[in-house]
């Protein structure tokens, strides 16, 4: 994707400079912590480099930052399923596609700073979780996580049966336990569609503005509107759509945004209304949702286009996952560079459901690094696939930290 114009957000306020003798003892400590640092894990950068404001309620019991860690190579472990799971998106199959590292990538464990993340049990799980419905709300990248998740509990349940609730693109429900895992599809939570200038004119058209898309920013699309009442937990997303010209040409085909049937005048930028979208997302979820069900954002998937953006020659063919300072160079702000858009979209999304009862899943940091772990050029696209992820890969590592959160939430456990 192009680069973007960062200039609406106000500099970080400059640090004044430290003595010479006290700089010097700094650094010597600095390079003593570096020098120490174990060969075989792959060390997360402070958590400060996210760039953005954690919102409370990300972590219920307060006791632990599940973002803020490293990678540990573990030649012994295994996956809770494997590439036989018909479920996985022939695109996002990196064994089956004979990816050189596709059987590498489960081998990476993610190890938080100050306590344990374990992966869950299915079997448990299934039985903690009897008669719950559980709805993934969101694009692709969601879709991701629910594949994963049903995988995994495929792999100890095999009576289930296809079932598309309240508006799905599909759902099973393993029926031992009457436990639904269902995936909306919606690229902007709103409902959204083309828009043509009327010949009759109005505002837009005496804008100049011919066509583009017309996206209500308090409406959300049908898809999932009506799937709160019935799910018991949802996990939202929304973020890559936002910043798509591929899609959205800014000149040609621009996002329109309309509130209460009439057009936001004047037009807006796509981060203003995401924002608003947002807005009335949230404020739609919670008065909607089915009493007692437990709410989750998933904080924006990292891509990890080097070279070019993906209709410019960009590529993903790292076979281990990056250093703390690759992952600076590729998606700091100050950089503006292709795959800024993690961490922009992530400043709306912490600002928009602050005060919320939204429990955020935050999957940024710890999948920055994981430039190893995309289809690439084993995706079977004309260009690489640096967006979406392998499976079996770093969406069970998503789950793992999801059904942590989703206990502590429940139960008061991890």
């Amino acid at each position: 994707m192009a680069s973007r114009d960062l200039s609406q957000f106000p500099n970080q306020t400059k640090k004044v400079p430290l003595f010479p003798l006290l700089s010097l003892v700094c650094f010597i400590s600095i390079f003593a912590v570096l020098s120490s640092i174990r060969k075989t894990s792959v060390p997360s950068q402070p958590h400060q480099s996210l760039e953005f404001r954690k919102s409370e309620g990300s972590d219920p019991a307060g006791s632990c930052d599940y973002s803020d860690g490293r990678w540990i190579y573990d030649p012994n472990a295994s996956s809770r399923y494997d590439n036989t799971c018909k479920r996985i998106f022939k695109g996002w199959n990196c064994i089956s596609s004979n990816k050189s590292n596709g059987r590498d990538l489960i081998k990476w464990r993610w190890k938080p700073q100050h306590c344990e993340l374990p992966p869950f049990d299915p079997a448990r799980f299934l039985q903690m979780y009897r008669d719950t419905s559980i709805g993934f709300i969101g694009d692709s990248l969601n879709r991701n996580m629910f594949v994963s998740l049903f995988c995994s509990l495929k792999s100890v349940s095999s009576e289930v049966k296809k079932w598309r609730p309240v508006g799905a693109d599909r759902g099973f429900t393993f029926l031992q336990y009457n436990v639904t895992l269902a995936y909306h599809r919606t690229n902007l939570l709103a409902r959204y569609g083309s828009w043509s200038a009327n010949a009759d004119g109005g505002v837009l058209e005496s804008l100049g503005y011919k066509e583009g898309y017309r996206v209500d920013v308090d409406i959300p699309i049908g898809t999932w509107a009506e799937s709160l009442s019935f799910h018991d937990v949802v996990i939202f997303n929304t973020g890559h759509w936002w910043w798509a010209p591929a899609k959205f040409d800014p000149v040609k085909s621009p996002l329109l945004f309309f509130e209460q049937g009439q057009p936001v005048v004047p037009p807006v930028l796509p981060d203003v209304g995401l924002d608003l979208v947002m807005k009335h997302m949230v404020m739609f979820v919670e008065k909607r949702l089915k009493p007692g069900a437990i709410k989750f954002f998933r904080t924006q998937s990292p891509r990890h286009f080097e070279g070019g953006d993906w209709n410019e020659g960009g590529s993903c063919n790292r076979l281990k996952p990056l250093l703390p300072e690759q992952v600076e160079e590729l998606f700091s702000l100050k950089n503006n560079g292709t795959n800024v858009e993690a961490r922009l979209v992530n400043q709306h999304l912490y600002k928009a459901l602050e005060g919320s009862g939204f429990h955020i899943l935050d999957v940024t940091h710890l999948s920055e690094f994981r430039a190893d772990a995309h289809p690439s050029a084993a995706g079977g696209k004309k260009h690489d696939d640096c967006m979406h992820w392998c499976l079996p890969g770093i969406a069970d590592t998503w789950n793992d930290l999801f059904i942590a959160q989703l206990n502590n939430v429940k139960f008061g456990t991890k």
